[in-house]
């Protein structure tokens, strides 16, 4: 998996400068106290200041949020501290309930979220009763190494699982942004899947020259295609989806959600059967 880059410490200072400092501070990004009472949320505070955050990025977790809200990690461990703080526990089992989860392995698939995907691209049947849902970037090794694999459950499955595809372009992939607006722009002809199974071939070349080749290939109406690309058209919806994946803990790519639920383990037909089954039961 090809994980998110970290923001620059500058860049990370004068967020926390923004926001105040995370010793101090009483309201953190993506945390939700309501319903604690005041000494109840003095509890989570004090616990999330003084717990280390775990996803190596040597801050505690309040720190954490203030300087990487995006952290899934932190986010995931600033739930558990108002949750626990809320059931009436001192700072110190709220702590010790933190390193626990940190230092636990992760479950196979987490609690279900919520995900937005009016609009988005799909494959499979609209009644299926398991859907999948792929954070993906057309400059990925691994996202491109992934495609047979996710066409391989599809297949087995045909009319019980389903993929809808998101956008998740890694600042480091300096074309990746690219190939998500023109695979887009490909979608509003509707042609998405074409323009997907044409970028993830031709990995990692995603130059102007050679996608706009493509979309000449799957005949594409080439002067709406150019105007979509050349006005970023679509590049306000590609970071909503991304900011919405980080939200949900999106770390890097390929990651799949099963009904909602983070996966976390291998991708492929024989390890994802048992859970397709346990999903299809409910």
């Amino acid at each position: 998996m090809h994980l998110r880059r970290f923001a620059p410490i500058f860049l990370a200072t004068a967020i926390c400068l923004a926001q105040g400092d995370w010793r101090t501070e009483t309201s953190l990004p993506g945390v939700d106290f309501n319903g604690l009472s005041a000494a109840k949320k003095q509890t989570a505070l004090a616990a999330m200041r003084a717990e280390a955050c775990g996803c190596g990025c040597n801050m505690m977790v309040a720190e954490c949020r203030v300087k990487d809200p995006s952290c899934g990690v932190s986010r995931k461990l600033a739930k558990a501290a108002v949750t626990e703080s809320a059931a009436g526990k001192n700072v110190e089992a709220v702590r010790a309930d933190l390193k626990r989860i940190a230092t636990a392995p992760p479950a196979l698939l987490d609690d279900p979220v919520k995900i937005s995907t009016a609009g988005d691209p799909v494959l499979g049947p609209e009644n299926a009763r398991v859907t999948l849902v792929e954070y993906s970037d057309f400059q990925c090794p691994y996202c491109s190494r992934v495609v047979p694999k996710v066409k391989q459950v599809l297949q087995a499955y045909p009319k019980d699982v389903r993929l809808i595809f998101k956008q998740f372009p890694l600042e480091d992939h300096s074309q990746a942004e690219f190939g998500a607006e023109a695979a887009l722009a490909a979608q509003a002809q509707g042609k998405f899947w074409e323009m997907h199974d044409l970028l993830y071939a031709g990995f990692p070349h995603l130059d102007r020259q050679r996608v706009f080749g493509y979309a000449q290939k799957i005949g594409l109406d080439m002067k709406r295609f150019t105007a979509d690309v050349d006005s970023h058209k679509y590049l306000t919806r590609i970071r909503a989806e991304k900011a919405q994946g980080e939200d949900n803990g999106v770390e890097g790519t390929p990651t799949f959600f099963i009904n909602g639920k983070k996966y976390n383990g291998a991708f492929d037909l024989a390890s994802l059967t048992p859970i397709i089954h346990q999903e299809m039961k409910h």
